[in-house]
C-alpha cells in the first residue's frame, strides 16, 4: 500500500479558504515522491479530521499514514484535537509549520507581492489563541521576519489577544514614523484576513497559502517522522532578534506583562 500524508487544517467555511488548501495539498503532492497526499479539515470543513484519519489509515495501514498540521503555531488544535485523533488511530503527527525561517522568506515575498516597500516597519497579523505557546511562536516568527528584512516587525493577533493589530500598527507608526504594512500570518483567506483589510495598515499581504515555501515545509515535515512513529519534530534555529529600544520593550511587555516591562525599562 502507498504511503499517506494526510494534511489536517484548521477549517473555515469560505470556499476560497477550502480552495487554498486543496491547491497547497496539489502543490505538496507533486513534490511528494510517491506518497498520496490527502486532506482533512479540524472543523468547519469536509473531511473531518476523524473521516480523514479513517479513510488515510484504510487506505495505507496506520504504518503508513503521517499528520502533518497546516497551522502556523503550537496551540490547542494541534495538542488536543488533532493529537488524540492521532493517537487513537496510531499514526505520527509532526510539529507545526511555524515558527521557521522559511516563512520569514515567504512572509517577506507576500509583502514585496503588495508593493510592500523594503524600508517599512510591520506587523505580523496571527489569528490569534488564548494558548501561550502561540502566542510565544508568532513573536519568534515577527523576531525572523524582523532579521530577514532588517526593519521592525512586530506581532500581533485579530482576535483573543493582545496586542491588536490596530494597537501594534499605532505603536510601530509613532515609534519610525513611516507608515506600517501588515503581514497577514495566515493560511488561507477568509473572516481573519478580511478584518486586516479593515485594519490601520497601510498595506495587507495575502494568506501564506499555497507559497512554495509552504509546501516544501509540508513535505519535510512529513519525512521527519514517515514511518517513525510520533516524535517532537526536528529542532529549529533559534531566531536572530533585530530590536530597536522600543520594540524591546514593546515585546517584553505584550509577552510577560507589567514585570517585563518594567525590567525592560531598567
Amino acid at each position: 500500500m502507498s504511503a499517506v500524508l494526510l494534511a489536517v487544517a484548521h477549517g473555515s467555511r469560505d470556499p476560497a479558504a477550502q480552495q487554498c488548501v486543496a491547491s497547497l495539498t496539489r502543490r505538496v503532492a507533486r513534490l511528494a515522491d510517491g506518497a498520496r497526499v490527502r486532506a482533512a479539515f479540524v472543523q468547519h470543513a469536509k473531511p473531518s479530521l476523524a473521516a480523514g484519519l479513517d479513510n488515510a489509515v484504510t487506505e495505507a495501514g496506520a504504518d503508513g499514514v503521517a499528520v502533518v498540521p497546516l497551522l502556523l503555531s503550537s496551540g490547542y488544535h494541534l495538542s488536543s484535537d488533532i493529537a488524540a485523533a492521532a493517537r487513537a488511530a496510531g499514526v505520527p503527527v509532526a510539529r507545526p509549520l511555524g515558527p521557521d525561517p522559511a516563512l520569514a522568506g515567504a512572509l517577506a515575498g507576500r509583502l514585496r507581492e503588495a508593493g510592500v516597500p523594503g524600508q517599512v516597519p510591520v506587523v505580523l497579523a496571527a489569528a490569534g489563541s488564548r494558548d501561550p505557546r502561540a502566542l510565544a511562536d508568532a513573536r519568534a516568527q515577527a523576531a525572523m521576519l524582523a532579521a530577514h528584512r532588517r526593519f521592525p516587525v512586530v506581532a500581533a493577533f485579530v482576535s483573543a489577544a493582545r496586542p491588536t493589530v490596530d494597537e501594534a500598527v499605532s505603536f510601530l507608526a509613532g515609534l519610525t514614523g513611516r507608515p506600517v504594512a501588515v503581514a497577514a500570518y495566515l493560511l488561507a483567506p477568509g473572516l481573519f484576513h478580511d478584518r486586516l483589510f479593515r485594519s490601520a495598515g497601510t498595506w495587507v499581504s495575502r494568506p501564506l497559502g499555497d507559497h512554495p515555501a509552504m509546501a516544501s515545509l509540508v513535505l519535510d515535515s512529513y519525512r521527519a517522522i514517515a514511518g517513525r512513529g510520533a516524535v517532537p519534530g526536528v529542532p529549529r534555529p533559534a531566531p536572530r532578534v533585530l530590536r530597536t529600544a522600543g520594540t524591546a520593550r514593546w515585546m517584553a511587555h505584550w509577552s510577560g506583562g507589567a514585570d517585563a516591562d518594567r525590567r525592560a525599562s531598567a
